[in-house]
């Protein structure tokens, strides 16, 4: 039986799994997160949960899929603007830090496991493919490889993390912007 106020559209509740997830590992990572607080937060079951995902391994990596999806919607690549969009990137960690708790719980915890996912790999392709072709019109530098360019403009992109980081006041986003600018330029 559910209980009164639950909904019972199953999009719903995946949406609402992945948002207390999402929540859980960003506090506590892959080892430290419990499916209790999990489900008890998306007002759901263990066996709902289960039935989407089959593991806390796959929510993870569900979670970790989401989290990419959104942040290449949210702040798309401008290989005309390879600057502007490190410090777009950056201000968007700044207001979504679960964004980077995840990614790094995924590095101590999965050896960067999400990174090969195969959304992830299509998303970082693609971005390299987009670099490539500004490279070859002469807009962006050829100085580095594209992965290289790539990896120091998301490199440059990411605030510290952490209770007594000072990011904001200590690196606005036109730093990060001018970082990038100096690194890329030949």
């Amino acid at each position: 039986m559910r209980a009164p106020g639950r909904p019972k559209d199953s999009a719903q509740t995946k949406r609402r799994i992945l948002d207390a997830a999402i929540t859980e590992f960003s506090a506590h990572g892959l080892a430290g997160a419990r499916v209790e607080r999990i489900t008890e937060a998306a007002m759901c079951n263990k066996a709902m949960l289960y039935r989407y995902f089959s593991s806390k391994e796959k929510l993870f990596d569900a979670v970790f899929d989401e989290i990419v999806v959104r942040t290449v919607d949210t702040v798309p690549m401008d290989t005309d603007d390879l600057p502007g969009y490190a410090a777009r990137l950056f201000e968007q960690h700044l207001s979504a830090p679960n964004i980077l708790r995840i990614a790094t719980w995924d590095h101590l915890e999965r050896g960067g496991a999400g990174m090969r996912l195969a959304t992830v790999v299509e998303v970082n392709r693609a971005k390299v493919q987009k670099i490539e072709a500004a490279q070859a019109a002469g807009t962006v530098t050829s100085r580095y490889p594209a992965e290289v360019i790539l990896h120091i403009t998301l490199a440059l992109s990411r605030p510290l993390i952490g209770t007594d980081a000072t990011i904001p006041a200590a690196a606005p986003s036109h730093h990060i912007a001018d970082a990038v600018r100096a690194a890329l330029t030949e």
